[in-house]
């Protein structure tokens, strides 16, 4: 992502969770007190994203939102209650907002994929959900649970392509735009991909490098999608809910 920020000239931030919060420092989007708009974990990433916007020269409509895992989840829980603030979410290997309420549940959404609740839980953001089709830690299920949500009844029509990654890694995008055949929600399906980030370092924990590149493909996607449109792209900002 540091990369791709200063090939393209976009401002990262990385909110990190504090074992204290949670023992193995991931966000806790399975609670329900953390998917509140001015609640707990959602109020400090706002916050977070806020305070950049006051001391950078951001564009306001060129926000977004994205992560890996329980960061995916963190982020989808972001785009549902805070659509406002950000124009677009990523999600890698994550979970819808609601997907569960408690402990208990989470564990029940990981392993067998958890469908939020009925009608959503806020307005529909432009959504792009990377996810491996071997993954063991999150089940597959729940990409198509987070398009599901972001899709919130709107009626797209759908286009599907297939290919493979330089590094071998064959993959299904299904892409649903609006009328105006401007896509709204991508859906990248990895084969035989496990629970990492698609196209990732070598070098980098929890890595698929031999996947399409989910970062490069997040970043086109999201400069597709700004809340007004911009003429060049100084200052445009991505807020990452990093891996764990």
């Amino acid at each position: 992502m540091n990369a791709l920020a200063e090939e393209l000239t976009f401002l990262v931030a990385y909110p990190a969770q504090t074992q204290a919060a949670n023992f193995s420092k991931c966000w806790n989007w399975h609670n329900a007190a953390e998917q509140r708009r001015d609640f707990g974990e959602p109020s400090l990433i706002a916050g977070i994203t806020r305070q950049i916007m006051d001391e950078f020269p951001i564009q306001p409509g060129c926000i977004y939102v994205a992560g890996l895992s329980a960061g995916g989840a963190a982020a989808a829980v972001m785009g549902s209650v805070y659509p406002d603030l950000y124009a677009a979410v990523g999600v890698h290997s994550g979970l819808a907002c609601g997907a569960a309420s408690d402990m208990f549940s989470a564990f029940s959404a990981m392993w067998q994929g958890g469908k939020p609740p009925r009608g959503g839980v806020g307005p529909a953001l432009p959504t792009i959900v990377f996810h491996g089709d071997r993954d063991t830690t999150v089940h597959p299920a729940n990409g198509g649970h987070v398009i599901a949500q972001s899709k919130a009844g709107s009626i797209l029509q759908t286009n599907v392509s297939r290919g493979h990654a330089a590094g071998g890694i064959a993959y299904t995008c299904t892409v649903q735009s609006d009328e105006g055949g401007h896509p709204m929600l991508e859906h990248w399906e990895l084969h035989g991909a496990g629970h990492a980030w698609s196209g990732g370092s070598p070098t980098g924990s929890y890595t698929e490098p031999r996947g399409p590149d989910a970062t490069r493909e997040m970043m086109r996607f999201f400069l597709q999608h700004p809340r007004r449109p911009q003429r060049n792209l100084v200052g445009r900002k991505v807020v990452h809910a990093p891996g764990q």
